[in-house]
């Protein structure tokens, strides 16, 4: 049970406890096969008792009767209620034990009890009052377990996500450096100071790769998708972004609509963070925009930046190249083609007008209508 409606439903067992004049309280839900009921919250009960009943038959007497179906049950003969505990409540503090079902589309959840020291005097309307309480807690519950179960999904979603994002951004570079392994060894068996050299370069700029890949990863899983959506997710990184790399971002949305799946928002939006990423790095750029415009046929995600391009060497690249490596083999492109692709589009990587770099996602309208996700 989601740890937030354990005090919700005590809360309400004192409400309702002053409603009634109840002395004690307590809420019970049906365990997954259905063969107990669980305590999860209560009020009013003596610790041996709530030792005692914290699980009991789902078929017990008349609360057993109250968890099959819509009912309000009395109980009573509370003997039966006794042989659960050595306690002296039931009889002694108890006389009388009231079970009302928490129903939720014609299926009972589990049940509340209230308890009196004496013969209250319940009329028909407060009855109808404590029916009416059990299908409000009847509903709390349903929504607790959707809510359990929407997590349990997003949990194993997200660590499906993060098994995907190794397998693009690592697995590849690693199998390269597994290839230049054997090759180095060979080399520096026959003195190729050579070849000895240009395959530990290989494997060294390999090792560098998996390490940037890694903190990205990590970056990722840190800053995960706004729950607001994708639009309102790169406004927060456009605002951030000058102070994070020192270029100005700006988002220029022209379309009415991306009518895109979580999935797909998802997607798009480690592709412009990949974009985004390459540029901080080798464009040596002042200003970055990102367009999304949409027309009949396609919607288009557009990110340009007014830095070097693709046809001059980046400081990052002079660099490399100055320690004696040999230049990125662009592995982000790859997986930002390998994103598009998955979300049934293209990717064109091309210069900007007047200088720079555009990078375009292209998807086509049938791609994006809801509920649609790329294979």
């Amino acid at each position: 049970m989601n740890s937030d409606l354990a005090p919700l439903l005590e809360r309400f067992l004192i409400a309702i406890q002053a409603l009634a004049g109840a002395q004690a309280g307590a809420v019970r839900v049906l365990t997954d096969d259905g063969k107990s009921m669980r305590l999860v919250a209560q009020q009013g009960l003596p610790v041996d008792v709530q030792i005692a009943e914290r699980l009991v038959a789902s078929d017990c007497g008349a609360c057993g009767v109250a968890s099959a179906g819509d009912v309000l049950r009395w109980v009573d003969d509370v003997k039966t209620c006794a042989k659960h505990t050595e306690h002296g409540y039931f009889g002694l503090q108890c006389h009388r034990v009231l079970a009302i079902s928490l129903p939720h589309d014609g299926q009972a959840l589990g049940i509340y009890n209230l308890f009196f020291d004496s013969d209250p005097r319940i009329n028909p309307q407060m009855e109808t009052m404590l029916r009416l309480i059990g299908q409000l807690l009847g509903l709390a519950l349903h929504n607790a377990k959707i809510e359990r179960e929407r997590l349990r999904v997003t949990v194993l979603k997200e660590r499906q996500e993060m098994v995907n994002e190794v397998h693009d951004t690592i697995a590849q570079t690693l199998a390269y450096v597994r290839m230049r392994l054997p090759l180095l060894n060979e080399s520096m068996l026959a003195h190729d100071d050579q070849r000895s050299l240009k395959y530990f370069s290989d494997v060294k700029k390999g090792v560098g790769e998996v390490h940037d890949k890694l903190r990205e990863v990590m970056t990722y899983f840190r800053t995960r998708m706004d729950p607001l959506g994708l639009l309102h997710a790169l406004q927060g990184v456009a605002d951030a972004y000058f102070d994070r790399v020192g270029i100005s971002l700006e988002i220029r949305n022209s379309a009415h609509g991306l009518n895109l799946t979580d999935e797909q928002e998802v997607q798009v939006f480690y592709v412009i963070q990949e974009a985004l990423a390459n540029i901080a790095k080798h464009s040596m750029a002042r200003r970055a925009i990102v367009f999304i415009d949409r027309d009949h046929q396609q919607l288009e995600f557009r990110i340009e930046d007014d830095g070097l391009g693709m046809d001059e060497p980046s400081v990052s690249t002079l660099v490399t190249l100055a320690k004696g490596l040999a230049p990125s083999n662009h592995f982000g492109l790859d997986i930002m083609q390998s994103r598009a692709k998955r979300l049934g589009g293209s990717l064109v990587v091309g210069p900007n007008d007047g200088g720079g770099t555009r990078v375009r996602l292209l998807l086509p309208v049938e791609q994006v209508q809801p509920g649609v996700v790329g294979p």
